[in-house]
């Protein structure tokens, strides 16, 4: 940890791991290094079971990869009161404080509807992006983080509760149908059209949860409880997240539906969330098992401008560019376009990482 300085007496270096390990894995999916360590195993076997946990489930279940978008919203809002104190602290005056928010939020906007413009190859008005759903989530956060845990808490399970309702007096017969749901209903009001993989707008009322239950534990973090404390608090709630997510699921109430984020996997997706919290606290700033965190710390300093960098142009441009010299050095002497594809891939992740590295050392922070 000598190389990296994390500043500042509130600041957890497990809350930078988590959010640097999460991006990482983005990084990684938009280098395509999973696509093709997939292709590359057998159907069937241990390694294409595994490998198939990265990407996500086509609907009833859950998977690895169905827990990265929860992660990212969830540990936004554990960063929310640790930044919401600095910025205090800089601008001494809430009201700016609210401007910014407010500013960041519409950017995020911009920014999640704008990707998939790109995707698209043409101007488009889509709100499937997890920015775009991100910067609702803030939204909703931010106006309670001087509320008490219990009005938040309320407010996190009045959205999920909101949400399974409406599902269930839309469609009572089949609430939760892929393509005849509550979620494709509104998106066809939204944008007049619905998202052919199943994925829903009103996302953002459900996980909202998953910021607010993150800034709920940041709040956690930043008491005076000790040590034991707050890792017990967490253990708890994480657990208890787990098993309601999972007994809506088994008891054949709600199913566990990723892509219109029911109620049952905002609960265990939250779950988890807490727990992979828990764990990285516990190791990182209680046992200070923090030797090895730096290359993931990094790629979160600039974690928006990595991941608009990534899927903007890792696997659209920088994987071509790449794999122009890879492949042409790596074809001659043998080797075949599998292994040539997973070798390019890698090296595409490596030059983002380069690049995050990059901006580190020369101190470079994009803010919004």
């Amino acid at each position: 940890m000598s190389e990296l300085k994390l500043s500042g007496q509130q600041r957890l270096v497990s809350l930078d791991l988590f959010r640097g390990l999460t991006m990482f894995l983005l990084v990684a999916e938009a280098a395509l290094v999973y696509k093709y360590l997939l292709d590359a195993s057998p159907e069937g076997t241990f390694i294409h079971n595994f490998f198939l946990q990265f990407t996500h489930h086509p609907w009833h279940g859950l998977r690895f990869w169905d827990l990265i978008q929860p992660f990212f919203m969830f540990i936004v809002g554990v960063a929310m009161p640790f930044s919401l104190n600095k910025r205090l602290a800089v601008a001494g005056d809430r009201r700016k404080v609210t401007r910014h928010i407010l500013k960041r939020c519409l950017l995020l906007f911009l920014f999640g509807t704008g990707l998939h413009c790109v995707y698209a190859g043409e101007l488009v008005f889509e709100l499937w992006n997890v920015l775009t759903q991100l910067s609702i989530t803030i939204l909703i956060t931010y106006f309670l983080l001087d509320s008490s845990w219990k009005l938040q808490f309320g407010v996190s399970i009045g959205l999920i509760a909101i949400t399974e309702i409406a599902y269930r007096l839309y469609n009572p017969e089949l609430p939760f149908e892929h393509g005849a749901n509550f979620g494709n209903f509104m998106d066809q009001v939204l944008m007049g059209k619905i998202n052919s993989g199943g994925w829903v707008a009103i996302n953002f009322i459900p996980t909202a949860a998953h910021t607010i239950w993150g800034a709920i534990c940041g709040n956690l973090l930043l008491s005076s409880k000790s040590e034991k404390e707050k890792i017990m608090l967490l253990v708890i709630a994480g657990v208890a997240a787990l098993a309601i997510g999972y007994s809506l699921d088994l008891a054949g109430i709600t199913p566990i539906v990723k892509r219109i984020s029911t109620s049952s996997f905002a609960f265990a997706s939250g779950g988890w969330a807490i727990l992979a919290l828990a764990f990285s606290y516990w190791l990182v700033d209680v046992k200070k098992k923090n030797g090895w965190v730096f290359p993931f710390v990094i790629v979160g300093m600039n974690s928006i401008f990595i991941y608009l960098f990534a899927e903007i142009l890792g696997h659209r441009w920088l994987f071509g560019f790449i794999e122009i010299f890879s492949a042409g050095i790596l074809e001659p002497i043998g080797m075949g376009e599998t292994a040539i594809a997973i070798i390019t891939a890698f090296l595409t992740l490596g030059a983002m990482w380069y690049l995050c590295y990059f901006l580190y050392k020369k101190k470079i922070f994009f803010r919004i």
